[in-house]
């Protein structure tokens, strides 16, 4: 069998029907041998009957959830090539000829864009049309490169087998998202065809939470970006923190009539640890997801891994934490000499006490989380592959 038109469905009896018979429609039309599947998510309106009144093969999923539901029917799905798109008849399926022509090119996933097709007054809200969906895709073009203008349209195409080796895990409305992601993650060839959106034919609301779904989009493209939620932000605040710290380490110094010294040193060092372990996080999120399953690994990311072995990142730590460790003893001797009494030149004292706590901090932090990437690696069991492909 050549396609399965996919429709994940959760009480949609007002507008069930409609979309199956233009579905059919399709696949008479163009005589392609095909297969119209309901993911039924535990409806409760009678739409499992309307579904094989019509012709429809049913999959019953028992699991609550957007993503469980379309999963369910992946796995389910007798076609070669799956074009999903929501029950609620905003969406065309008697023209879907771009989305099989390309998937018939070797285009592993073929995402529809509303904001090309055009979109009927009143069928996207206000929120969705200029605030979130362009926020969102803007994030996710951003994060993974992707050419992607429309990241959250419901109709799309894809290969059955190359979307099932990506092991799909969300269960929500992220799903859209995770998709494209891992798409691109594992190199898929995507490609984005105009199509239209009407305003669905339902009385009652639909099952998207503008808030919480946004939410938990938005934190999806974080999580599967550490680079960006982690490292780029943690190197640029390392960056500009240290150059401020080693300033302030040398002497205070003034911007107009604002005296800029200890107590600002102090705020600095506190923003180097803490930038310093967002570069850290980033690496150990990072490991976690390649040995998940979740990202491929890349051939920059192999070298990196395999230069910061346990030991070197002992010998690093070790070094930062005895430097810090010198400004210690510098500062005893000073201590010493004034006859172990009251400090009076705080100045100077702080100048070597804040160093020395920010180094070793630090060094510590080094040596620990090497041992906390060992660690992963021998829960695993996993041994590196330089592989992109799932």
């Amino acid at each position: 069998m050549e396609l399965t038109i996919l429709m994940p469905c959760l009480n949609e009896a007002e507008t069930l029907e409609i979309c199956i018979k233009k579905a059919n429609f399709f696949l008479l039309n163009n005589n392609i041998d095909g297969e119209i599947l309901i993911a039924d998510n535990g409806s409760k309106d009678g739409s499992q009957e309307i579904a094989e009144r019509e012709g429809a093969r049913v999959v019953h999923v028992r699991e609550k959830g957007y993503g469980n539901a379309l999963m369910g029917g992946i796995n389910a799905a007798k076609g070669k090539y799956i074009i999903m798109g929501d029950a609620d008849d905003s969406y065309d399926f008697k023209n879907l000829t771009l989305f099989i022509e390309k998937l018939r090119e070797g285009y592993v996933l073929v995402m529809g864009n509303r904001f090309k097709g055009g979109i009927e007054k009143g069928a996207m809200p206000f929120l969705h049309r200029y605030l979130g969906n362009p926020v969102l895709s803007f994030i996710g073009r951003l994060f993974f490169s992707i050419r992607i203008g429309d990241f959250h349209c419901g109709l799309r195409g894809f290969n059955t087998e190359k979307i099932k080796q990506l092991k799909l895990r969300t269960q929500g409305m992220e799903f859209a998202s995770e998709i494209i992601v891992k798409s691109a993650l594992y190199k898929y060839k995507i490609v984005e065809v105009p199509t239209t959106l009407k305003t669905d034919g339902r009385t009652r609301p639909p099952h998207l939470k503008t808030w919480r779904d946004g939410w938990r989009h938005l934190v999806f493209l974080l999580l599967y970006s550490p680079r960006w939620l982690f490292l780029i932000p943690g190197i640029i605040t390392l960056l500009l923190s240290t150059i401020i710290f080693v300033a302030l380490s040398i002497n205070s110094f003034y911007i107009e009539n604002v005296g800029i010294d200890i107590h600002t040193f102090t705020y600095f060092g506190f923003i180097i640890i803490l930038s310093y372990q967002l570069i850290i996080f980033s690496f150990v999120s990072k490991f976690y997801a390649i040995h998940h399953g979740l990202v491929p690994i890349k051939k920059k990311f192999l070298r990196i891994f395999n230069f910061f072995t346990l030991e070197r990142g002992i010998v690093a730590g070790l070094l930062i934490f005895i430097l810090g460790f010198i400004f210690s003893i510098i500062l005893f001797k000073y201590w010493s000499d004034k006859g172990f009494g009251q400090l009076t030149d705080l100045s100077y004292t702080f100048r070597l006490l804040i160093p020395s706590v920010v180094l070793m901090v630090l060094g510590l932090q080094t040596i620990f989380s090497s041992f906390i990437l060992r660690l992963i690696g021998i829960i695993q069991n996993t041994t590196f592959i330089d592989d992109e492909t799932p």
